[in-house]
């Protein structure tokens, strides 16, 4: 456990976001490596994957509740220097996410080609991303323990043994995926089915690596089998925290499956484009992402040791790292976008189209940095449903526009992406207004609970 209630808050957000910045950058690597590898079997094959890959969304959706929701009470319990509850936190967590990889697996292979069929109406696109989800549906389901363990290890501060973890599954799937994919060194290529394949592989070693380290090392929580009972309370404290979390990303899974059935019309080209381009993104994203997703355990447990000007530093620094960072890929993603994604597709179409979605969707960079901090900083106070609401109205305003302009007859494919950038300019408006608020109402100004300032105060 790491106390993360003393020291410098720039500090303490760079030592955590570094680890969680390097697994994330080998990450990034690992969805280019992927992407190159499937890019190369057409745009059929990339559309397919990129279909299903927004499945993930849903995946991401459920496996937040989990994550939010301990990483928050876990940390507070740790400021409040409360080792029972956080025990029993962790070990709540670890049920619900064996429940729920099992409830992802049976509805996954039931109700995948339903999905698929609704966002496109090519039926090799379909085929192509009916195989990747197959293959990968068990390691959608593994992510759910993963990330309860890794969630409540945040909590008490550590995150460099999961960086590792993570590292280590990645180069297990960099090194997989031309194997399965293409068939390398064996003459047996999988295709768009080798990385569904790799992919679980990979999370399975993940599981098992971090599962081996937090048995043998981990102190503060553990896992222990007399907790494994339902505990109605905390499974309502969970998921009163996580569950607006994850209708996030519920939200965010729906708002993509728009686009894809709003661009359908345009044909594989363009599903294909917009596919690539949104992975380039996410891709780009996640370095900045180590910042926002350190900032949750560091303002967590300052809010649990009610030291409120250290929550609200928390997120002034997380925000300026964040926001640094997102204008350096804006400047990138705008100047050189056909850099980016020219050398994954040889269909010169598919590529104009991602350059071209890059370019604009750009824009939205610095305003998604505000975004994920005040996200951050909304689950370490205890209440996500500010970040439901400014998430909502972001997809409510796209939604109503979209479906207007796909009704004109000069709709355009980069209407959307226009949309898709004010909307979240809108959502990063709505989402600071939403963090003053909560600021103003959980942290009252002039309360100090440290015992050496209480002495300077009065002796001042």
């Amino acid at each position: 456990m790491k106390d993360l209630t003393q020291g410098s808050i720039p500090k303490l957000l760079i030592n955590m976001a570094v680890p969680m910045m390097i697994g994330m950058l080998i990450q990034t690597l690992y969805f280019l490596v992927d992407l190159y590898f499937v890019g190369q079997l057409g745009d059929t094959a990339l559309a397919g994957l990129s279909l299903a890959g927004n499945a993930m969304f849903l995946i991401f959706a459920l496996t937040q509740i989990l994550n939010v929701g301990t990483t928050a009470l876990i940390s507070h319990a740790v400021g409040r220097k409360d080792e029972a509850d956080a025990n029993a936190v962790f070990n709540q967590s670890m049920l619900l996410a064996c429940l729920m990889a099992l409830v992802v697996v049976v509805i996954g292979y039931f109700g995948a080609p339903s999905y698929l069929a609704s966002i496109s109406s090519d039926a090799a696109t379909i085929a192509a991303g009916r195989d990747y989800l197959y293959w990968f549906l068990p390691g959608m389901a593994l992510q759910f323990p993963l990330v309860a363990v890794s969630a409540g290890l945040r909590g008490t501060g550590i995150v460099k043994p999961t960086m590792l973890v993570q590292t280590l599954s990645i180069i297990v799937n960099i090194i997989l995926s031309p194997i399965l994919i293409a068939g390398w060194g064996t003459s047996v290529a999988m295709g768009v089915a080798g990385a569904g394949l790799a992919s679980s592989i990979s999370v399975f070693a993940a599981v098992l690596l971090l599962c081996v380290y937090f048995v043998k090392a981990e102190k503060y929580i553990s896992l222990k089998p007399n907790l494994w009972r339902f505990d109605t309370q905390i499974i309502k404290r969970l998921l009163g925290i996580g569950l607006p979390a994850g209708g996030e990303f519920f939200l965010m899974f729906a708002y993509m499956a728009l686009i894809y059935w709003l661009i359908q019309h345009f044909g594989p080209d363009a599903q294909a484009g917009f596919g690539l381009g949104s992975r380039i993104m996410q891709s780009l994203f996640l370095p900045a992402m180590a910042i926002a997703f350190a900032a949750p355990a560091v303002a967590g447990q300052n809010f649990g040791a009610k030291r409120f000007d250290r929550v609200r530093e928390t997120f002034f620094w997380s925000a300026l790292l964040t926001c640094s960072l997102m204008a350096v890929l804006t400047l990138v993603s705008f100047l050189i976008p056909s850099v980016l994604v020219g050398g994954f597709s040889g269909d010169p179409e598919v590529v104009l189209i991602a350059a071209t979605f890059l370019q604009i969707i750009c824009i939205n960079f610095i305003p998604s940095g505000v975004v994920f901090t005040c996200s951050g900083l909304f689950q370490s106070l205890g209440n996500t449903l500010p970040g439901l609401y400014s998430t909502a109205t972001r997809v409510l305003i796209f939604t109503v526009v979209a479906v207007w302009l796909s009704h004109q007859p000069d709709f355009t494919l980069t209407q959307v992406w226009y949309l898709s950038a004010i909307s979240v300019c809108i959502q990063a408006v709505v989402s600071f207004l939403l963090l003053k608020r909560e600021f103003k109402l959980r942290l009252p100004r002039g309360y100090v609970d440290d015992p050496v300032a209480v002495k300077l105060e009065v002796s001042q």
